[in-house]
């Protein structure tokens, strides 16, 4: 009985043991396992940074590099089906370049990709992950592909959109339920059915029906016995009663005086009549619905039978977005637990070293400031000493005020 007890454990500990498909890092040799679409000329290029700031100098991801660009870049794994399985994409994104417009998506796609020709026409399962485009859009996309359609989820998943490194995960369950998680938190989940267009509504108004002729809609109506009072009827305006003509008024000259108008004080304005409730109303009608003929149930919405790569198919207006940290497996506490080993370990002291980098400029622009401020007064009080009082100048005296010459006659 033991012995069939430790087998069964056993059993179970290789049973629970995660699949993951993909794993990456990004180290010296990433290169050698992503390969950069050759589709057009112009497509931008990553490099590997770890960025401006950061919790670890050693933990690079690949940042785009050029601004306006479109980019492609994809790696291979070994081609898998998550038929009665999970599946969760996860991965980091870091807009440190506070990004304006551009996409911080992933896309996985089926094992049959021409990885040098991918391009945003290349079809694919799933897309995943924060778009940003100005103050309207910033969203999370999560797009799947299903019968020749790619579908847009209908609900919106508001992003990140701050500079710091975030971690998005996607989890696909095989009873057709779904989960976004941000920094390893849930902000979204439902079913599949219900927060895509997968398939045609279930129910449709009956086409058959219509609402009857002597339907009444009217929750209120007005009051057959009421009657407009017989003095009701005043003008809205009269003449001024305590106007007169003016003394000078000519009528030939300034034609027939008439006294100005003002608001009277009896009108009332339209009469209606009181409403009293409708004796015959019968609420609003709603359209009976019937089955939608068309509608066949799926039980395999989540299901792929083929991925076999994952790529970047993005263009951005101002690159420096870094990912890092991408991750496609089986399991969902696994993933959790890679999150927090990578992401988690790092993002607080990112953070730290952000904020004193802002403080350190703050302190520079601020010098900065000073200095250009007592260079400028300096160069005020130079040119105010630079100008010269001129001497004062004589008036020429009065001639009464001119000695007494003595004339030679009076020697």
């Amino acid at each position: 009985m033991k012995i069939a007890l430790v087998f069964l454990l056993i059993g179970a500990a290789f049973a629970a043991e995660p699949t993951v498909y993909f794993k990456e890092q990004f180290d010296d040799s990433w290169e050698d396992r992503w390969v950069q679409s050759s589709h057009k000329s112009d497509l931008g290029k990553f490099k590997l940074s770890a960025g401006k700031f950061y919790g670890d100098a050693d933990d690079k991801g690949i940042q785009t590099s050029q601004d306006a660009r479109f980019y492609g870049l994809s790696a291979k794994f070994d081609k898998f089906s998550n038929e009665d399985k999970t599946l969760v994409i996860q991965f980091t994104v870091k807009h440190e370049q506070d990004i304006d417009c551009g996409g911080g998506y992933v896309k996985v796609f089926p094992s049959d990709l021409d990885q040098a020709d991918m391009h945003g026409e290349s079809p694919y399962n799933i897309m995943f992950g924060p778009d940003i485009c100005g103050p309207g859009t910033k969203k999370v996309h999560v797009i799947f592909a299903y019968k020749g359609k790619n579908l847009l989820v209908k609900k919106d998943i508001r992003c990140k959109d701050d500079v710091y490194s975030h971690l998005y995960t996607l989890i696909v369950r095989p009873d057709n339920t779904y989960e976004v998680k941000i920094d390893n938190e849930k902000v979204e989940s439902g079913e599949l059915e219900a927060d895509w267009d997968f398939l045609p509504p279930k129910k449709i108004p009956d086409p058959e029906a219509k609402k009857p002729d002597d339907w009444d809609e009217r929750e209120q109506i007005d009051d057959p016995e009421d009657s407009k009072p017989e003095d009701w009827d005043k003008p809205e305006h009269i003449p001024d009663p305590e106007a007169k003509k003016p003394d000078d008024w000519d009528d030939e000259m300034d034609g027939e005086w008439e006294p100005p108008m003002i608001d009277n004080p009896d009108y009332k304005g339209e009469w209606k009549p009181k409403k009293i409730d409708n004796p015959d109303y019968k609420g609003k009608w709603i359209h009976p619905e019937i089955d939608n003929p068309e509608y066949e149930a799926d039980a395999n919405l989540y299901k792929y039978s083929d991925f076999g790569v994952i790529g970047f198919d993005l263009w951005q207006v101002k690159s420096g977005t870094i990912f890092d940290n991408v991750l496609i497996t089986d399991d969902v506490d696994y993933a959790e637990e890679f999150g927090k080993e990578t992401w988690g370990k790092t993002k607080d002291a990112e953070k730290k070293m952000k904020e004193a980098q802002d403080e350190e400029e703050r302190i520079k622009r601020e010098e900065e400031e000073k200095k250009n401020k007592e260079e400028d007064d300096s160069s005020k009080d130079e040119d105010d000493d630079d100008i010269v009082d001129e001497p004062d100048v004589d008036e020429p005296e009065d001639e009464d005020d001119e000695p007494e010459t003595i004339e030679k006659d009076e020697l």
